[in-house]
Parts: structure tokens; sequence; C-alpha cells
């Protein structure tokens, strides 16, 4: 027996791959930008790497994860590494998730002495 794959099969699968990968990264649409959050915590867990820079803080002894920006756009910006390095104090502001998720996306952060504006 053999089996044929058409355009339309071709083309299925090609979207599926695509909305896959899609869904696998952060829609800014998810964020309430109704609802701005400006805490100060320590750093817990820090990643600076693609496709973007994320930090874990503690909100009132939960544990939220902050969603950065790219790391060219954070260092072109004055944002080192060492300044969101675990145990750092910073202060975020950003909308959290729409799905109450405890999860922020950043527009800027406050670290190592400065403010950076990260989108």
């Amino acid at each position: 027996m053999t089996l044929r794959f058409g355009p339309a099969a071709l083309a299925f699968g090609s979207a599926a791959v695509i909305a896959t990968a899609a869904a696998a990264h952060h829609g800014w649409s998810s964020y309430d930008a109704e609802r701005t959050m400006r805490p100060t915590a320590q750093v817990l867990e820090s990643s600076w790497g693609s496709p973007h820079g994320s930090i874990v803080i503690a909100i009132n002894g939960q544990r939220w994860d902050v969603v950065l920006a790219p790391v060219s756009r954070m260092q072109t910006r004055g944002l080192s590494e060492a300044d969101i390095a675990v145990g750092r104090t910073v202060t975020v502001e950003g909308y959290p998730r729409l799905d109450g998720t405890r999860e922020m996306r950043a527009e800027r952060i406050t670290a190592g002495g400065k403010t950076v504006e990260l989108r």
C-alpha cells in the first residue's frame, strides 16, 4: 500500500507546526495592560538567554515568573546579567497574565541602581 500526501496534507502539517511554535512563546495579548504591578523583591532565579531573559521573584510569599526583554536589548540599554543575579533586589513594573498564572510581562526594571526600559 502506498500512502500519498498531497498539498493539503502538507499545508495542514505546516500550519500545525507553526501554531505549536507560536503557542509556545508568550503572546503579549495574554497580559492585562490595565493592571500594572510594581513589586520590589529579591531575585530567586535568573535566566540570561534566548529568546529573552527572565527572573523569578516572590510577591506576597508566592513565586512569580517575570518575562524580561531579549538579552541584546537589555545589554544595549545598560542592564547586565549581574544586575539581575540571584540574591539581588529589583523593582519590576509590568503586567500580570490574564489567566491568573503567576507570570508578569516586565516593561521596566530597576536594578543595580538604574531603571531600564525593556519594551
